[in-house]
């Protein structure tokens, strides 16, 4: 719930809406408390609150049970800084006041201003904050000194990344809600509540026939199969974040609410993904059974140099090279091995050991250039140059996205430990 910040939800907050009458329909009155966890009260004013706030940024799950259930996380986060002896200052909080309402590109104090238009008073807004700033202390000492990341993890992720088709074209299906002024909080309502309710394509359809007001409502929404670069540049993030059978979050636009649900994506891999490079030991021995043997009692490469040590250096060799270097006969039988598997190759009367080392995408193989060198004069005028949208990324950022996963694994696994180990009752 912490990395919410949906952008139709800052539009509906820059534009001042308040909540539909279904909004505060929180379980619980005033100040009684609704459920204690490990003795600390939630109340029903505060899970009234909650429930606005969450509508107010257009949560997905907004109701009066998912707000019940991340108040009570927020007092697990805070019982576990209180284990770890960790506080928020008001420095720490102000900060993350500011830095929440800039997401909305506003000032603190338009942002509460916002809140209290819709009935929020200013103390929830600091008290989420709060929560999530003693969090990140506790996830810091507690998880991040403990996350490893090995350059095998980051091999495996380039790799995914290599043989993922790049989306070129995509299936969207759409429901557009009309909004004219004055309505604009009930449609993004109606919008959110066909996020809510849709579970397949079938459901977005059944919306889209009933709530949409363009003639794709006919068909059920469906758009044709377009390309993804014809699409606005600032939707393409949008739908490249859905996944096949999602519905995106209500986007709002002039005089309506926009919804999309991606049917499926078409792709193709960027260029060079399917070359290899292969690093391959060529073991030339007097007889196909003494080749046969060190074959049986070799588990890698190295193993096979340890063997040919009172050899001469000729009869071993070790190449990396790319499929198209490597002769074909090789080659073909290379093509049936995994890493550090081996094949015999007899020749008359003396036998070759053929052994894999290592099959690396080529992409990862290569090296890196060094930039070009720049004169001053030169470097003044130049244009930048534009990003390869076939790169890879650096491996420094595909550590740091691992990283960041891992971290938020174990701060799940972690929040669910502690919630397993609360006392949690009713009063």
């Amino acid at each position: 719930m912490r990395r919410i910040l949906l952008g139709a939800a800052m539009a509906a907050i820059l534009t001042g809406t308040g909540l539909a009458p279904q909004a505060a329909q929180a379980q619980g009155s005033g100040f009684q408390p609704v459920v204690y966890v490990n003795d600390a009260a939630v109340t029903g004013f505060e899970l009234d609150q909650r429930v606005r706030f969450l509508q107010l940024l257009r949560a997905p799950e907004s109701s009066p049970a998912a707000a019940e259930k991340a108040l009570i996380e927020d007092r697990l986060r805070l019982f576990a800084a209180r284990q770890f002896g960790i506080s928020a200052t008001d420095e720490q909080i102000d900060a993350g006041l500011v830095e929440f309402a800039g997401r909305a590109n506003m000032s603190v104090e338009d942002f509460t201003a916002a809140l209290a238009r819709a009935g929020i008073e200013q103390q929830t807004f600091r008290d989420f904050i709060s929560a999530g700033v003693v969090w990140r202390e506790v996830v810091r000492q507690r998880i991040v000194g403990q996350v490893r990341i090995t350059d095998a993890e980051i091999d495996q992720e380039m790799q995914k990344i290599i043989e993922t088709p790049q989306i070129t074209h995509v299936a969207l299906s759409e429901v557009i809600i009309p909004a004219p002024e004055g309505q604009e909080d009930a449609a993004m309502d109606q919008a959110a509540r066909i996020v809510a309710g849709t579970n397949s394509e079938a459901d977005f359809a059944a919306f889209a026939r009933r709530y949409s007001a363009t003639e794709s409502a006919g068909r059920g929404g469906r758009l044709p199969w377009m390309p993804l670069a014809n699409l606005p540049p600032s939707l393409r993030p949008l739908v490249l974040s859905l996944q096949p059978g999602q519905v995106s979050q209500p986007l709002t636009i002039p005089g309506a609410v926009v919804l999309f649900y991606l049917r499926d994506t078409r792709g193709s891999l960027r260029p060079g993904a399917s070359e290899q490079v292969l690093d391959y030991v060529r073991f030339t021995l007097a007889s196909e059974a003494e080749a046969a043997r060190i074959v049986g009692i070799s588990d890698s490469c190295e193993d096979l140099f340890v063997h040919a040590r009172e050899l001469p250096p000729q009869q071993i060799e070790r190449q990396t090279l790319s499929q198209g270097q490597i002769p074909s006969g090789e080659a073909v039988r290379l093509a049936v091995l995994d890493d550090n598997e081996a094949t015999v190759v007899s020749s008359g009367a003396a036998a070759q050991i053929l052994m894999l080392c290592k099959r690396t995408p080529a992409l990862m193989a290569e090296p890196e250039l060094p930039e070009p060198a720049m004169t001053e004069a030169a470097a003044t005028d130049a244009e930048p140059a534009p990003p390869d949208p076939n790169a890879l990324p650096a491996r420094e950022e595909v550590r740091n996205q691992i990283f960041n996963r891992k971290v938020g694994q174990a701060a799940d696994a972690y929040l669910a430990e502690l919630r397993a180990n609360a006392v949690i009752r009713r009063p």
